[in-house]
């Protein structure tokens, strides 16, 4: 029976990760969040994992006491996190932690060759060359779960990587698609939050929002794919319904098409490279809407233009961009700055970092990014 480890378990990914389980008879090693022990609680007892991580210790102290009359042991803090990446006994780890946080706990999964199916963009937005080098190092295949990254996995399948011409990513173009940028002053989270397709975590949505969600895409398909920025793309696809494409040199053009449902790249990530029924809802392409392209608009949306230029820049650019969108998200969701804040703090870090060319250890990049959100926190006297 296969051992699932799932970081971040009690988030959008990680609930329906665990449905995955279910369904597919997989046995939970490791659930592991930071605070929300009210539904962690609920899944230990359904699933009795073979141990709980609440990296928040005061949660952990009130978990431990809601478990007590379990065998299911709880630990608490990043450090216990870490060590339990490291644990042999599990078959796959998916890491769908928010942000950067999600950086270390990669790496040190890896380190011990445990295979990691990656749904935390920002391992290798912020961190790329240190993961990917470490995966071939250990010989290790890291699976994507993002929608977009698992539809190009699935295509490149036989093919051979030199064979490839164009990556292209698609876009829903979120909740505020064809607006100008006068028309996104003052824009509410509430406004922000409300996605025409899919169902996900807030930060998420607001970066569906800005496009910032694209090119952190963008850069993780770079790495994932060793391919150079030149050879992606960027299309509107507003149905959802191609997840992303791969043309090939030959002119010939393979797409992953698919209801709106996480769940089917999750369990693709798991079952790899096999397939198995899943429960998710089948695509019926006699009653789907028509597929429309459009190109997107990164005038307006200037985190995707931004994104894209700290992609080509390289080094701890893509880390400035992450660190710099994730906190001004952040604060955005706080009702601390403005919607067009958060363009105005991506566009000013990377104008602001003059020196970020390279960078060789973890530490310089989680160094980097502490830095970087001073530096937006500073521009608005936070």
């Amino acid at each position: 029976m296969k051992q699932v480890s799932i970081l971040g378990c009690t988030g959008s990914i990680g609930t329906q990760s665990l449905d995955v389980c279910e369904k597919a008879n997989y046995q939970v090693h490791t659930l592991c969040a930071h605070r929300n022990i009210t539904l962690l609680e609920q899944q230990a007892r359904k699933f009795s994992p073979k141990r709980v991580i609440v990296t928040d210790e005061a949660a952990a102290a009130q978990l431990k006491i809601s478990l007590a009359d379990t065998n299911i042991p709880v630990l608490s803090g990043f450090d216990a996190l870490l060590e339990a990446v490291q644990d042999p006994s599990q078959d796959v780890i998916i890491n769908s932690l928010m942000g950067v946080l999600g950086l270390l706990p990669t790496v040190k999964a890896l380190e011990a060759g445990n295979m990691v199916a990656l749904a935390n963009k920002e391992t290798l937005v912020a961190g790329g060359k240190l993961v990917t080098n470490l995966a071939k190092e250990k010989n290790m295949t890291l699976v994507p779960i993002d929608s977009e990254h698992s539809a190009i996995f699935q295509c490149l399948q036989g093919n051979h990587r030199e064979q490839v011409e164009k990556l292209i990513i698609t876009a829903s173009g979120g909740p505020f698609f064809g607006k100008t940028r006068e028309e996104l002053v003052g824009i509410k989270k509430e406004q922000a939050l409300k996605h025409p397709n899919w169902s996900m975590g807030a930060k998420i949505t607001i970066d569906s929002s800005t496009l910032a969600n694209k090119a952190l895409e963008f850069i993780e398909a770079m790495w994932l794919f060793d391919m150079p920025p030149e050879q992606i793309d960027v299309v509107v696809h507003r149905q959802s319904i191609i997840h992303s494409l791969v043309e090939y040199v030959d002119g010939s053009v393979m797409a992953q098409l698919g209801a709106p449902d996480m769940r089917v790249p999750i369990q693709y990530a798991l079952t790899w490279p096999e397939r198995m029924p899943s429960p998710a809802k089948k695509l019926n392409l006699l009653s789907c809407q028509p597929l429309t392209f459009h190109k997107p608009d990164m005038e307006t949306f200037t985190c995707l233009k931004d994104g894209i230029a700290a992609a080509k820049m390289g080094g701890l650019y893509p880390c400035i961009f992450n660190a710099a969108n994730e906190q001004a998200v952040e604060l955005f969701l706080q009702d601390k700055i403005a919607y067009l804040d958060i363009f105005k703090a991506v566009h000013e870090s990377l104008s602001h970092f003059t020196n970020a060319s390279d960078y060789s250890t973890v530490e310089d990049v989680l160094a980097q990014d502490k830095e970087t959100r001073a530096f937006v926190r500073s521009l608005f006297a936070l």
